[in-house]
Formats: structure tokens, sequence, C-alpha cells
């Protein structure tokens, strides 16, 4: 929303400071009428939250929806592809035959077919459904998750927003945060299939003793007394909330308590599954029964031009084990009302097997898994066309997919964003929720 930020610094009489004068004339003449504007319309959309959490399952490089989602068995073979179809809970709906866990749960969770946006380069369309927004292939706009860390804020001391084990594998270089900056880009944790997996700074190290820890807060004490010294100083401020934060989170016991994945049962991960996706979900439950608002667990290794069947045999039952855990685990903990699940790629694959025996990149139809937190389970929403080429019912771009997941966080996708310049920047430009998921 828009305001007037009254800092802690020389005020006039009127209790306005200078530096806030200089902040509103940022605002040329020609950006504050637009923001006004703006600001009016998006204060007229409310915006009432179904969920406190999102985990996003970011499946990086392209899901082959013929393969999984939405298969094609009687296209021909090239388009076919090696395997067969299994039923599902729901009746008349389909899967691939390596989704044998989802398809007996399909009833639990819903089926959007028909994504689409008609780009097919991976950075340019990451970037897209990454944030609703389509811009150039350097991240020109902040990441959904970005954008709820901005908006919502923090939840206790656990950072709001987290990616497991790191950002995707297409825009680790690129924008992420844009230009909301690195105060709301994501905290990473690493690989929590890796063994003897600790958080940098997070975990109390080995042989750590209580002074050391007391020597953490006098830190902390320190840098508040600086900070109360320079409190003119925005840089400074900025430093002593960085601060701040950093050794709240090294401190904190919720901290600790949920990257410390070793505490589980062993029998739930292996129910989760012993690999990055399968543990990255478990990580990711723990995370938002922390009060972690938004996780993107990232799932790289979908970009298969080439033998595309030896590598969707082990990792489509990956995904299948993982992601039918996550909705298991969620729900026996009473969290899956109120968390927001999401799984997709960028795009998805080519309709036709290539000549190297893969599926090529294809913008114009993906498959998203959408549970929890709200939406209805066991609708299939969307189709595509006889051969899985085209969208032929219901298109669903990713603006609209953006204001799905902002409409169920309670985020008014019509609110505007500052850039550094003062320019005012509407979270998304277009796109409406996909209403069928909760009606």
């Amino acid at each position: 929303m828009f305001r007037i930020p009254i800092g802690p610094g020389r005020p006039r009489c009127d209790g306005v400071s200078r530096r806030d004068f200089i902040q509103v004339g940022g605002l040329t003449a020609l950006a504050l009428p637009t923001l006004l504007r703006s600001e009016a319309r998006a204060a007229s959309v409310a915006q009432p939250a179904t969920a406190r959490s999102v985990i996003l399952v970011y499946l990086g490089g392209g899901l082959s929806h013929h393969d999984s989602f939405d298969p094609k068995p009687d296209a021909p073979a090239e388009v076919r592809g090696q395997y067969g179809t299994r039923p599902t809970k729901l009746p008349g709906i389909r899967f691939g035959d390596k989704l044998e866990r989802l398809a007996a749960r399909n009833d639990r969770f819903s089926l959007l077919r028909s994504g689409t946006h008609g780009n097919d380069h991976h950075e340019t369309a990451t970037n897209w459904v990454m944030s609703g927004r389509l811009g150039s292939a350097f991240g020109d706009y902040p990441a959904i998750g970005a954008v709820v860390s901005h908006e919502l804020g923090y939840r206790g001391p656990m950072p709001p927003y987290f990616a497991v084990p790191r950002n995707p594998s297409f825009t680790w270089e690129l924008g992420r945060s844009a230009f909301l900056g690195g105060r709301f880009e994501s905290f990473k944790t690493g690989d929590p299939n890796d063994g003897g997996f600790r958080v940098q700074d997070v975990s109390t190290p080995a042989g750590d003793t209580q002074r050391s820890i007391d020597r953490r807060q006098t830190l902390r004490q320190a840098v508040d007394g600086l900070a109360r010294q320079v409190d003119t100083d925005d840089q400074l401020r900025t430093l002593d909330e960085f601060q701040r934060r950093a050794v709240d989170l090294v401190l904190s016991p919720e901290a600790r308590r949920a990257f410390d994945i070793a505490r589980e049962d062993p029998r739930l991960r292996d129910r989760y599954g012993r690999n990055t996706t399968g543990q990255s979900c478990l990580l990711a439950r723990r995370l938002v029964e922390s009060g972690v608002r938004f996780v993107t667990v990232n799932s790289g290794g979908w970009d298969h031009h080439a033998k595309i069947f030896p590598s969707l045999d082990r990792r489509l039952p990956e995904l299948d084990l993982a992601l039918s855990a996550l909705i298991d685990d969620l729900e026996s903990r009473g969290l899956l009302e109120s968390t927001l699940v999401v799984a997709m790629g960028e795009f998805g694959r080519s309709p036709k097997v290539n000549k190297e025996a893969g599926r090529d990149h294809w913008g114009h139809v993906a498959s998203l898994v959408w549970a929890g937190g709200g939406v209805q389970p066991g609708r299939v929403i969307g189709q595509s066309d006889d051969q899985g080429g085209y969208v032929s019912d219901r298109p669903a771009r990713p603006a609209d997919v953006a204001a799905t997941i902002y409409k169920a966080v309670g985020v008014n996708p019509l609110n505007n964003l500052l850039t550094p310049e003062n320019r005012p920047v509407a979270i998304l430009d277009e796109g409406s929720p996909i209403t069928e998921l909760f009606a």
C-alpha cells in the first residue's frame, strides 16, 4: 500500500522528516497519479486468505505432461511415447503409469491441464512463470515468493521465503527478487539429502559453547547500540536490520528444530524418498510447520531432449513418492488445509518424440498440480487437444497462476511495488485467479 514513511530522523513539527519529503519527491509528476489510481483500484479488490503458507514444487526444465498427468493413449506412437496409462480415483481420468501413488490420491488434489504461454526459452519462461509477468531472460520482476515476503513479512524469527535446496537452476544468477533487493531474496538451505546435512550459520557448530553463543548475543546488543547512535543513516539502519535478523535466526531454537531433519522418523524419510526431491519436500513441510510463508522446492533435471524415458523411469517415481508423501503428511498433521501446494515447471514437452528419443521444449501446454490451501480437491480443469499440443479448453497463463497463489495467501495482485527509483510497478499487470479451483 502507498504510505509516506515516517522515519526516526529529525522530524519537522508536523512529524514529517526531510528524508520523507525526498522519498515522496522521487515520485515523478507522471508516476504519482499512476500510483494513486492503481492503489485506489487495488483497494477495491478483497483478497481473503485461504492459506497461511505455500509450497511450490518447481520442476525445472519442464515436466512432460504426456508421460505424467495428461497422457494421450489413442495418439500415434510417436506422441503416445513408451508408457501406458493407469486409472485414477476420478472416473475417466488417467495418468501415466509411473504415477501410481498420485493416481490413487487424485481425489485429494486438483489438476490443471491447460497451463500455457507459448514461450520455449528456459530463462524467459522460468522468470515468467515464477513471477507472473513477462520480462527478459534476466529476471525483470520479483518471483512470487519474494512478493509474498515483501507484502506479508516475517511470522516469527524464521525468514518468510526459502528455496530448498537453492534457487531454480535456470535462475540462480538471474532476478529472483529483482528490484525488491536482497532483503526479499530466498534463504537457501542446501541439499537435505546430503549426509550430515546442516544449514551453515544456523545449526550450532560442533563444540560450540555457551560462551560463544553469548558472544553472538553481545554482538547483537552492540549492533543495536550502534544503530541508535547513527539512526539518521538509512544504510546503517538497514544493515542493523539484516544483522538483527541474522542473529535472531542463529539463536532461534525454532530454526534449529526446523532444519534438524534427522529428528524425523526414518520410515517417514523413506516414505518421501531418499533423494533430493523427496527430502526437500520433507524439509519444506518442516519449514511451513515452523511458520515460513513460502517455500520453493527446486526439483531440476526435467529437460529431456534425448533419451527421455530412461530418465523418467527414475524421476517420475521420485516425484510420485515425494508429492504423494507431502500431501499425506500435511493432511495427517492438520496442515494441508492451511498450506497451498503447487507443482509445476516452466513449460511442458513437445508432442512428438524426437529423433534422439527425447521431447523438446513446449510452451503451449503444461500440467499443474494444486492441493490444500482452500483448493477444492478432485477437480480436473482445462484440457489439451488429442495430441497434447495445444490447449483446447480453459487456458491458464502465468499471470493467472500467480494471481491464484496470491489469492490463496491474501496478497492483492493489483498492489504496486516501488523500484529503487520510486517507480510504481504493479505486482501483476494482467491475469485473474483460477476460480474453478476454489468454487
